[in-house]
């Protein structure tokens, strides 16, 4: 009996510490996830940690998170380093989900401005390429264009840009330019640096990417003066007559 007790201890105590080593790694904001997954937030609660994705990817690209992750345990996800997303016309991995953790609204082809039931691998969004430009060779002077050849977006994700070499007087440095509207975070990019660290690596969106915030305009863009006059709209809609009141109130003891 003392034997038994002791063994329930044991694996209470270890059901414990695992539970709580899942819970701490619910979730990673570095994780980069397959493509159509939906907001991180949702993705972990909406993964059911099945598989099926895993398994239909050809390139065995997705992987799914153990605990040494440092990720929600269990669920898909890749490092574009080791292998990237080969961006699949079908995009295998997204019709087999489940449970909506991967949707294919995300990233469905439009047609006349509507939306079908066929994917469009290049709205992915799985990430951001970002470039070191102390370790990129470009920058340096020496030519290099992996990542630029790489892209299966060639010459829209990534763009070369040519600038007068000052110090030699005689060559031009061919710098890669991610533009990253377009990029759809596939990595292939991060696979082909020629670095012993790659120079240039995909970080998911929300770290990769700044928020101006909403008061500030480009004043030389038409649609963006006009997105802040819907701004101050909304805003005068939204106001209570309670605040309104209130208002009132204040200007009368002004006076």
């Amino acid at each position: 009996m003392k034997t038994m007790f002791r063994g329930a201890g044991f694996l209470g105590l270890g059901g414990a510490i695992w539970g709580n080593a899942a819970y701490k790694l619910k979730a990673s904001e570095l994780t980069l996830r397959p493509p159509g997954a939906v907001a991180e937030k949702d993705f972990v609660k909406a993964c059911v940690r099945c598989g099926t994705c895993v398994e239909a990817c050809p390139y065995n690209t997705l992987m799914l998170a153990t605990i040494d992750d440092h990720t929600a345990i269990g669920t898909p996800y890749f490092k574009p380093r080791n292998i990237p997303c080969y961006m699949c016309t079908d995009v295998p991995c997204v019709p087999v989900c489940p449970s909506g953790a991967l949707d294919l609204k995300t990233i469905a082809r439009e047609v006349g401005g509507k939306k079908t039931d066929e994917p469009d691998i290049n709205k992915a969004k799985m990430g951001v390429a970002v470039i070191d430009k102390d370790a990129c060779l470009a920058f340096w002077g020496i030519q290099c264009d992996a990542c630029y050849r790489a892209c299966p977006l060639m010459g829209t994700a990534i763009t070369i840009e040519f600038r007068r070499n000052e110090r030699t007087g005689k060559h031009a440095f061919l710098e890669p330019v991610v533009q990253r509207d377009v990029c759809t975070g596939c990595g292939l990019c991060e696979h082909a640096c020629i670095t012993e660290k790659a120079a240039i690596f995909v970080l998911p969106r929300n770290i990769a990417t700044g928020k101006v915030g909403e008061h500030y305009i480009k004043g030389w863009e038409r649609e963006d003066e006009q997105r802040l006059h819907n701004l101050k709209e909304k805003k005068e809609k939204e106001t209570s007559p309670e605040d309104v009141l209130n208002d009132w109130e204040d200007l009368l003891d002004d006076d």
